[in-house]
């Protein structure tokens, strides 16, 4: 399994149901497998709110990288 997929799972079964209670959402805009960056952009209620670097940082990739060891960082595009 590729990088890409193991984050798309994660993605899709742990994170954006999280993120829908609260009426947001996440979108995988690109993983480079080389650097372990995940590129994302948050959808719905999290555009634009002012916890979004918080829930970036302190939810989304704290989860993709304790799940996955070879994500090393999670950019917002």
């Amino acid at each position: 399994m590729s990088l890409r997929e193991k984050v798309e799972e994660v993605i899709e079964k742990e994170i954006r149901p999280a993120l829908m209670k609260d009426g947001g959402n996440i979108a995988l805009v690109d993983v480079d497998e080389k650097e372990g960056v995940v590129k994302v952009q948050l959808l719905g209620a999290c555009q634009g709110c002012p916890m979004a670097m918080i829930t970036l940082t302190m939810f989304v990739e704290e989860h993709l990288r304790s799940r996955i060891p070879e994500v090393k960082k999670v950019v917002p595009v």
